[in-house]
């Protein structure tokens, strides 16, 4: 399934990395020993030294076989814990919900199985762990908030299954808002994410975006693609990438790796978007339509009402259910959010604010 970019992609369409795999080979029961990665640094030009990144974070990246009695699926994940713990995408390991084996290989070709701790459908993040024998080398983590658009990067992990691999290229752009399908049938959003030229293909979801000095900045989750004079998607590579910056990443998934489970912020209430055709055809406004309020919530404490239409959002337009994922997913429980809405013919804004899920 694909998906047209917010924002506009011109003849673009946005498609979520996959992948096949076939069964693993036997499962070996230890795993590699090592160390936290080491700065890479930049080479003469102000380019990354790749080849230092390479060996530097290659032994913290592995790659993920997720198999099951109807086919399977390749991935890619950091090590962010010694003990274990494996940060990657949802729809990488989604199907082990349903009994698919996780089988991970570490970069000297080792394998392990693993479990899955926890996931974000609405992120599109997860976390899985192996049962480590030995302590493993972790990836460090950098900061995303600190990232700037021209910055030179790296990108790891297994396009097409194949393990190992190092990809160059730059940040392209920062803070894009990327809606990807969930396996739950709802709409993922990639919430400010990096945009990369880096090649990343299907098999690189849940591998690391790294900066000259080794350090993990994003999560490469997604990928844009051009459709043929038939109109279908291609799945290659056309140097538009996408990356859950790994602030957010990490935060989603230190609460996984606590609790098993990810705690949103509450608005209290259930909403329908009305597209911009339908809108048009009963003359009102496009936006999400309060379809009903939780007594008591926070969204009844601003004064939002059945039958209200919700135009803005914090100040984004509210054209889809994605403006509401993201501020689940960037808001903290005790912030405010501003609401634009419309009743009957009359506009008013209140002020909302967000608390813990009851």
């Amino acid at each position: 399934m694909v998906l047209g970019l917010v924002g506009g992609l011109l003849g673009g369409y946005l498609g979520q990395l996959g992948g096949s795999a076939t069964e693993p080979a036997g499962v070996a029961t230890s795993e590699p020993s090592g160390a936290p990665v080491a700065s890479g640094g930049t080479d003469s030009q102000g380019f990354c030294d790749a080849e230092a990144v390479a060996n530097a974070v290659l032994p913290s990246v592995v790659t993920i076989n997720v198999v099951s009695e109807t086919g399977g699926g390749v991935g890619t994940g950091s090590i962010i814990r010694d003990d274990g713990y494996i940060l990657t995408n949802n729809h990488v390991v989604a199907d082990a919900v349903s009994g698919a084996r996780i089988v991970v290989t570490f970069s000297n070709g080792q394998q392990a199985s693993a479990s899955l701790v926890g996931r974000s459908q609405q992120a599109d993040i997860a976390v899985i762990k192996v049962e480590a024998g030995e302590t493993l080398p972790t990836i460090t983590t950098g900061d995303s908030d600190e990232v700037a658009v021209g910055q030179p990067v790296v990108a790891l992990g297994a396009p097409l299954g194949l393990s190992g691999s190092v990809t160059a290229g730059i940040v392209s752009a920062l803070g894009r808002d990327v809606p990807v399908p969930a396996d739950d049938g709802s709409t993922a959003v990639l919430a400010g994410a990096i945009q990369t030229d880096a090649a990343i293909n299907p098999g690189n979801s849940g591998g690391a975006l790294v900066d000259c000095d080794g350090e993990l900045i994003g999560v490469n989750s997604a990928i844009a693609t051009v459709p043929n004079a038939a109109g279908q998607t291609g799945g290659g590579s056309v140097g538009i990438g996408f990356a859950v910056p790994i602030n957010l990443a990490i935060s989603l998934a230190e609460q996984l790796i606590e609790t098993g489970n990810v705690s949103y912020p509450y608005l209290g209430m259930q909403v329908v978007v009305i597209p911009q055709d339908v809108a048009a055809q009963f003359n009102t406004a496009p936006g999400l339509y309060v379809e009903g309020v939780t007594a008591g919530g926070p969204a009844e404490q601003a004064g939002i009402q059945t039958g209200d239409i919700i135009t803005a959002l914090d100040g984004e337009p509210a054209t889809s259910a994605a403006v509401l994922t993201k501020l689940k997913l960037t808001k903290k429980v005790g912030d405010t959010v501003e609401v634009d809405y419309l009743r009957g013919t009359e506009t008013g804004s209140t002020t909302l604010t967000l608390s813990e899920t009851p």
